[in-house]
């Protein structure tokens, strides 16, 4: 139902690139070169766009169920809901990824594996939906609940490290531009910040009402 045309989302992939420019942060390219540079690098950044992205949010989310209800709640609707504005912007704004382009970017994941895309057959995914990425922000999303909730000091810091290691892979991979990751942050930030503040109101009228 969101899928544009190949067309739109490369027109729209090449407008991305001229606001990028613009603003002197087209360096994805470079990063990737680099990254093809050194041994080991592009393994590691594969395997963090494959396996810490849908597993991490199940153990997070799972966690949360578990152990911090209440956050739990939260960072569930955050989720949610920040994936419904995210369709809407697909819907009307479809955006291929730097490795659908003609212009030098490789799609490092099924270079060295296609069991990634046999996962995600295109047929079954969005192959237009770059604009916004939620491969970061909703690994922003799981970064911030373990700052804030996990009791243990690896685990806050594993929350830190998240989502720069997250911002890496997916332009290094190919997969994303750097603006589709301030957009990706930016929407989960402030649908968090909206259900945050809801929650807080709501806490301290049922305070006021008890009192």
């Amino acid at each position: 139902m969101t899928e544009g045309d190949v067309e739109t989302a490369t027109r729209n992939a090449e407008l991305l690139i001229d606001v990028q420019k613009w603003s002197g942060i087209y360096v994805e390219l470079e990063f990737q070169d680099w990254a093809l540079s050194i041994p080991g690098v592009l393994e590691v950044m594969n395997w963090v766009y494959i396996w810490g992205h849908w597993p991490v949010i199940a153990a997070v989310l799972g966690w949360l169920a578990w152990r911090r209800r209440e956050a739990f709640l939260i960072y569930r609707n955050t989720l949610l809901i920040s994936g419904l504005v995210g369709m809407l912007i697909v819907a009307t704004f479809p955006m291929a990824p730097p490795r659908l382009l003609d212009l030098g970017f490789l799609d490092t994941v099924s270079m060295h594996s296609e069991a990634y895309r046999v996962l995600q057959p295109p047929s079954f995914t969005n192959q237009y939906a770059a604009m916004p990425s939620f491969h970061f922000g909703w690994d922003l999303l799981m970064g911030i609940a373990l700052v804030r909730e996990a009791p243990a000091c690896w685990a806050r810091c594993i929350g830190v490290a998240l989502p720069v290691l997250m911002l890496l892979s997916i332009v290094i991979t190919g997969n994303h531009f750097f603006l589709d990751a301030v957009v990706g942050g930016t929407i989960v930030l402030a649908v968090l910040a909206v259900i945050t503040g809801h929650r807080r109101r709501l806490s301290a009228r049922l305070g006021e009402t008890d009192a």
